[in-house]
């Protein structure tokens, strides 16, 4: 597999250093609120790198940590009159359930700060015994971020230039600007435990140090996390780890593009702030994973209600398409034909060149539209009478339904029942559009009814009640159906 290496901004082959072992680590949720669209686009990307990873055969043992001590979960908790440990338990299981309608799987680790609190004093004393941090009066333990040759190697970023107009506050007792703090003095009200530099608390930098290393040695073969935390949060990380071990931190640094809201930045203050819930409330729950998945992990994303329909109208395709080859198998007689040599060939190459982009940096818009392609070959087939109902189109149809299973496995998309996930959406569709499901119901029995009486007028003024409803209609073999326009 390529995989894109921000520390050496390229793409480089991925080879584990323990042949057949990954050990990945990735940066998971502040928990002081609900998780939005940013979340869970980092959630899915990685949740398909640990898939992918494991369906080459790789034993992954995937860890990803919770900061549960934070000055926003201190401020939700003064908010709403409760402690910091009650809303981080209330928004640890908000996040799971939001993943898990998301299909995202849960991590083999999942560490929590306020569980590693020895683990982060340790590793502050063994830096302050190598002179590379260093304690103040007030009980704050800082980093010297100039006694680590290589800060700025993951953001590029030059000390000096940094440096240039940075100044410290007065009572800052920092000896320079730039360096971070590793331990925070308690202050009054705030939960804290005791160092031996008094009652304090953990800095954000030193928790995921301080976890990966306990559960995972050094160098971690993949360390990710969103584009946003590359500086400082994962600059800070190297540092101290590195400057503690003595070791890399990890061989390859992965992360995912920002989501943007109608082509702006996503914020609280601008009013477009999307939550996974609020998402959900219009649109199923597999719409969105794919959504997230239509373009590369590395690539920004666009979000707007119009690429969600589109998004929706694709994997209605999709579905419709295992449901329609579900229902040819079913068939128990079959001509002794086989499919055309370049039939088979078109689904063998894009069959293949799903695999190469999911090899290619975890291309899965690549991969997705391979799939589509193979999804209009399989309408091609059904279309033609002579293909449909040969041997050779049995075949292809079975190796089709086949490929969902593996297709589930990695992007952990289309795995559900066709039928049951086509009747859902049509649902969800209409409460969307404000259309009643009882209105609907009544018209479709009304006109069934008519149709029986042959009074077909009226089966026809029904009709055109229902596509003025946005309701289309359709008559099959097996009675009507109908579904949102």
């Amino acid at each position: 597999m390529q995989l894109y290496n921000t520390l050496t901004h390229k793409k480089e082959t991925f080879t584990p250093l323990t042949e057949g072992k990954v050990n990945m680590y990735v940066c998971g949720i502040t928990a002081y609120d609900l998780c939005h669209i940013g979340h869970a686009r980092s959630a899915v990307v990685f949740d398909v790198l640990v898939r992918y990873l494991r369906s080459t055969g790789l034993d992954v043992l995937f860890a990803r940590n919770f900061t549960d001590v934070d000055d926003k979960i201190i401020k939700r908790a003064n908010e709403e009159g409760l402690s910091s440990k009650e809303i981080a338990e209330k928004y640890i299981q908000t996040f799971y359930e939001d993943m898990d309608l998301l299909n995202v799987l849960r991590a083999d680790i999942e560490p929590k700060c306020t569980e590693h609190i020895d683990d982060m004093i340790a590793m502050c004393e063994d830096l302050i015994e190598k002179g590379k941090a260093y304690s103040t009066k007030s009980g704050d333990v800082y980093f010297r971020v100039r006694e680590f040759e290589d800060y700025g190697k993951l953001s590029g970023r030059d000390v000096d230039d940094m440096r240039s107009g940075a100044r410290i506050a007065p009572g800052d007792e920092k000896e320079d600007p730039l360096d971070f703090a590793l331990w925070k003095g308690a202050k009054p009200g705030e939960p804290s435990w005791e160092s031996p530099w008094g009652a304090g608390r953990p800095g954000w930098h030193i928790e995921c140090s301080a976890m990966s290393h306990r559960h995972m040695p050094l160098p971690l073969d993949i360390h990710g996390g969103g584009l946003d935390l590359i500086f400082p949060h994962h600059e800070n990380e190297i540092a101290q780890s590195e400057a503690s071990t003595g070791q890399d931190m990890a061989r390859f640094w992965v992360h995912n593009g920002f989501v943007q809201i109608d082509s702006e930045k996503m914020s609280k203050s601008l009013g477009n702030f999307k939550t996974i819930r609020d998402i959900l409330e219009s649109y199923l729950p597999e719409v969105l994973r794919f959504f997230l998945l239509t373009k590369h992990y590395r690539s920004p994303i666009d979000f707007s209600f119009i690429a969600m329909d589109e998004a929706e109208k694709s994997i209605k395709r999709i579905y419709e398409t295992k449901l329609a080859v579900s229902n040819e198998l079913t068939k128990s007689k079959w001509s002794k034909a086989a499919l055309p040599e370049d039939v088979v060939n078109e689904y063998d190459e894009q069959s293949a060149a799903f695999d190469s982009a999911m090899a290619d940096d975890m291309n899965t818009a690549g991969a997705t539209g391979h799939i589509f392609s193979i999804v209009r070959l399989m309408n091609r087939i059904i279309e033609d009478k002579s293909m449909r109902k040969s041997e050779g189109g049995k075949i292809l149809f079975e190796r089709f339904i086949a490929d969902f299973t593996k297709w589930s496995s990695i992007l952990g998309l289309f795995g559900l029942n066709a039928e049951g996930f086509l009747q859902e959406l049509k649902i969800k569709r209409a409460v969307r559009k404000n259309i009643s499901i009882e209105a609907i119901e009544d018209l479709m029995v009304q006109r069934l009814e008519a149709r029986k009486n042959k009074d077909f007028e009226a089966a026809d003024t029904i009709r055109e009640k229902l596509t003025e409803l946005g309701v289309d209609v359709r008559d099959t073999p097996a009675g009507p159906v109908w579904d949102v326009i």
